[in-house]
């Protein structure tokens, strides 16, 4: 039986916030996660965290683990299958182990939002993508199309653009949800080319992706390109939570201004709550409250 004070879910922004400040009140810290450092890895230049003008996401991540394996808190690479409740002891199942929390940080974030048409699975890796700082170095010298307005997009779309010969952003509407700074940037970058009002229908190919099929007010066309990133938002995959805390319309877990949740010991930070914005600071800061607020939860526990 391996007990800890704290065990985080979660090793974005949020999660390891709140690890920093747990292990720095001296108190055993946990974080499990599939991905060290959530989404920041895949944002290739941060302009908006305090602190810093100008900052590579892998790199702000890199950062925020190391301050809290100094801290102390452990770090492991594992996927958590299950999250239950018994006899009042929290437990936590993974692929490979069982921990028994005295208090629990949900702050997994979200998973990519699909398009869900024809093509899209079939595709998977041989041209459809969700992560530019992944995949943008195989496409060098390429025609590639981004789908999507808000900032994850637009990050995507300069991104490929250094290496792309040609880059497409197709969005259904004619307006934006990212920053203007990042739209500005787009439009005077000459590599990209804004096909708006457009819905993608269909990713076609034959062993790898060869274009894809939109429609404009009602008529088709089909775009030459050898991949296509989609961007256009994130969910929350409540599957794992289903039950045990309470959630919202949109699966986000729902919680009170210490960002504790419906069941006692249990608290969440980050994109998976239902706080209004979803940015890296906004995150890191839900997580310092949780991590507080679980430190306090375990302290008068003992």
């Amino acid at each position: 039986m391996k007990k800890y004070d704290v065990v985080i879910v979660g090793g974005g922004p949020a999660g390891i916030t709140a690890a920093i400040y747990t292990a720095r009140r001296e108190l055993k810290t946990l974080v499990i996660t599939k991905e060290p450092g959530g989404q920041v890895v895949k944002t290739p230049d941060i302009e908006n965290y305090p602190g810093f003008d100008l900052i590579a996401g892998v790199l702000l991540a890199k950062k925020f683990i190391d301050q809290a394996k100094k801290f102390g808190a452990e770090i492991i690479h594992d996927e958590v299958i299950d999250i239950d409740e018994k006899k009042e002891k929290l437990i936590v199942k993974t692929t490979r182990d069982e921990f028994y929390p005295s208090a629990l940080i949900l702050a997994f974030g979200k998973v990519p939002r699909k398009l869900h048409i024809s093509g899209e699975k079939e595709f998977a890796g041989r041209g459809v993508s969700y992560c530019g700082t992944c995949d943008a170095p195989f496409f060098k010298n390429k025609t590639v199309v981004v789908t999507g307005g808000g900032n994850s997009a637009f990050d995507t779309a300069l991104l490929l653009a250094r290496v792309a010969k040609k880059v497409y952003i197709i969005h259904r509407r004619d307006e934006f949800r990212a920053e203007n700074i990042l739209v500005d940037k787009a439009k005077k970058n000459p590599r990209i080319e804004f096909i708006l009002n457009a819905k993608i229908k269909e990713i076609k190919g034959d062993t790898v992706v060869k274009s894809v099929e939109i429609e404009i007010k009602n008529k088709k066309r089909e775009i030459e390109t050898d991949g296509i990133f989609i961007e256009i938002g994130y969910l929350v995959d409540g599957g794992l939570i289903k039950n045990f805390v309470k959630m919202d319309l949109q699966n986000q877990i729902i919680v009170d201004r210490d960002h504790s949740t419906s069941r006692p010991g249990v608290f969440a930070a980050g994109d998976l709550t239902n706080s209004f914005y979803k940015q890296i600071v906004i995150s890191a800061g839900e997580g310092a409250i949780a991590g507080l607020s679980a430190a306090k939860f375990v302290d008068e526990k003992k």
